[in-house]
């Protein structure tokens, strides 16, 4: 029979009560005769201490979803669990049409919504009713997804328990934005040709909106879209995941390649070096000198220099107007002259050129 820590503890007080001049061992001392005894008895068994389990073999699949049944929890929650999130403001009018369904479907579920248009926030609450604890999770999910401007039809479905759904923030990625416009527009592809083989090979739902892409499948298949969205954000092109994500396919088929590796037919892209784009302005280097550039004249120096630093207020504003007339008057005369070379006529052999 299995004894408890108290049982352990009577037991010592009596040992000691009935022996009191036996001691027990020290914990060092226990150490050493451990080790003195595994010494005597060869190498260290590691499974000295595991026990077979036979509810657990190759068979079963530990990644199936058990379909939750109402009787697994007769009673209610203990405590009310609630999730908010926020939503932009030219998702509201969409979210006041769809906002009915969402309650129905919820309802079904014994989970309450609320839709907050002054906050522009909606949030998820469990009730008395709820009989599934993880249903609330689900509830959270779907109005993050609601949020990410993905139909309300198509959200609904992350309520199965089959489907999960994953939110990858690509913003922060790239700190270029430009840059960051073309590499987002790489994963929807031309006529979004890319996104929808992405879409084909892993089986899951996937929306790029803004600085997110959500995306709605199995578990296998969001770790696989991630992976190409971020390698995407990386600088490497979709297209060549999506290739690699063909040939896996391909050899799923096969049950005799099952339990081999498959690195030996996956292809290897190797990175080339593209020239940069040459500056528009080239700086010459200048030859390098140990002694500092010499100081630059300050705004005194060059009045002391011209003889304005010693002219009153007044005197300084009529030695302005002054430049301004002056150069007023040269440029009218540039012009006047380009006007009157319009009117020479020109030579003997230009005119016959022409």
């Amino acid at each position: 029979p299995q004894r408890g820590p108290l049982t352990v503890l009577v037991l010592v007080w009596l040992q000691n009560r009935t022996h009191p001049q036996s001691k027990s061992p020290t914990f060092g001392e226990a150490r050493s005769r451990t080790m003195a005894g595994e010494a005597a008895a060869g190498a260290k068994n590691h499974n000295k201490y595991r026990r077979d389990k036979p509810w657990d073999h190759d068979g079963i699949d530990h990644w199936k979803a058990e379909e939750w049944k109402a009787e697994y929890m007769p009673g209610s929650l203990l405590e009310e669990s609630s999730f908010a999130t926020l939503f932009p403001k030219y998702r509201e009018k969409y979210l006041r049409e769809v906002w009915p369904l969402v309650t129905r479907t919820l309802k079904g579920h014994s989970i309450a919504c609320e839709l907050d248009l002054i906050e522009g926030s909606m949030t998820v609450k469990t009730t008395r009713k709820t009989n599934d604890p993880y249903i609330i999770l689900k509830a959270r999910d779907l109005i993050k997804l609601l949020a990410r401007s993905i139909p309300a039809q198509q959200a609904l479905k992350v309520l199965d328990d089959a489907t999960h759904c994953d939110i990858i923030k690509i913003g922060g990625m790239v700190a270029n934005k430009e840059r960051f416009v073309r590499r987002r527009q790489r994963i929807l592809g031309p006529d979004g040709a890319t996104l929808k083989a992405l879409e084909l090979l892993t089986n899951c739902y996937v929306l790029v909106q803004g600085n997110t892409v959500a995306a709605m499948g199995s578990i296998q298949g969001l770790k696989q879209v991630r992976k190409v969205v971020e390698d995407c954000m990386n600088n490497v092109h979709p297209v060549y995941n999506i290739k690699i994500l063909m040939i896996k396919r391909e050899l799923a088929k096969d049950p005799a390649l099952a339990n081999e590796n498959w690195e030996r037919f996956l292809p290897t892209f190797a990175k080339k070096n593209v020239d940069r784009k040459a500056p528009l302005k080239v700086r010459k280097k200048k030859a390098y000198t140990p002694f500092p550039p010499s100081q630059q004249p300050s705004k005194i120096d060059m009045q002391l220099e011209s003889g304005e630093f010693f002219l009153n207020e007044q005197q300084r504003k009529q030695r302005k107007q002054q430049e301004k007339q002056t150069l007023a008057a040269e440029t009218a005369l540039q012009r006047k002259e380009e006007r009157r070379q319009v009117y020479e006529a020109p030579a003997e052999s230009e005119a016959r050129k022409r």
